[in-house]
């Protein structure tokens, strides 16, 4: 198994945690950003689009985070973290997509500002726009939070690793956050699982 990309890529992250959860043994392969290789022939016969990540598996290509994160729950995967229940999986799957298209410009807006830029470089409306949009996003999953522990129910799972990717940044960002106890209750779990802390807790650059 190969994993092509940057581990400071939060879409990279959730690959690399979910492979971590499931004890997979694979090669890293660091692409994009000032790795290139995304651009080369033989990167693009495998992804035309150019981008990180991009997993092979016994002769498998695939692309696109979640789905990838799909793929590997649902091959080497195993009850809690998969469940064969069918309203499980998919009740733990719709926080994967909402994660993915609620937080997408909102939180690269953040991101870009307060990691990537230089503090000149900053524009202060954006992170002001870009905290506006996240906070009621993150008071959702903290509503959901206060349900069960997990945002696939009573256990961790696929539902959970997208936006543990993005609250890893959320909550070592410098900006003032609002009180959400199940939300900061949850973050601490993750930080307590090993396979979060390889796969996940690797330096904001």
């Amino acid at each position: 198994m190969k994993i092509w990309g940057r581990i400071n890529s939060t879409n990279v992250r959730k690959v690399l945690w979910c492979a971590e959860e499931l004890n997979l043994t694979y090669e890293t392969i660091p692409a994009g950003g000032e790795f290139g290789i995304v651009n080369e022939p033989a990167y693009l016969a495998k992804n035309p689009n150019g981008r990180i990540p991009c997993l092979e598996d016994n002769g498998l290509i695939l692309w696109e985070s979640n789905v990838i994160v799909r793929y590997l729950a649902k091959k080497y995967g195993q009850e809690p973290f998969a469940p064969a229940d069918i309203q499980a999986w998919y009740a733990a799957e719709k926080w994967m997509d909402w994660t993915s298209f609620s937080f997408a410009m909102p939180f690269r807006n953040l991101f870009w500002n307060l990691v990537r830029h230089t503090p000149e470089q900053r524009n202060e409306d954006e992170i002001a726009l870009g905290i506006t949009h996240c906070t009621p996003l993150m008071a959702m999953a903290n509503a959901e939070l206060e349900k069960a522990p997990y945002l696939s129910g009573d256990h961790l799972g696929i539902g959970d690793i997208p936006l543990g990717c993005i609250a890893y940044s959320w909550f070592s960002f410098p900006i003032e956050r609002p009180s959400m106890p199940a939300l900061e209750d949850w973050y601490e779990r993750l930080k307590s699982r090993p396979a979060y802390q390889k796969g996940v807790m690797s330096p904001l650059t």
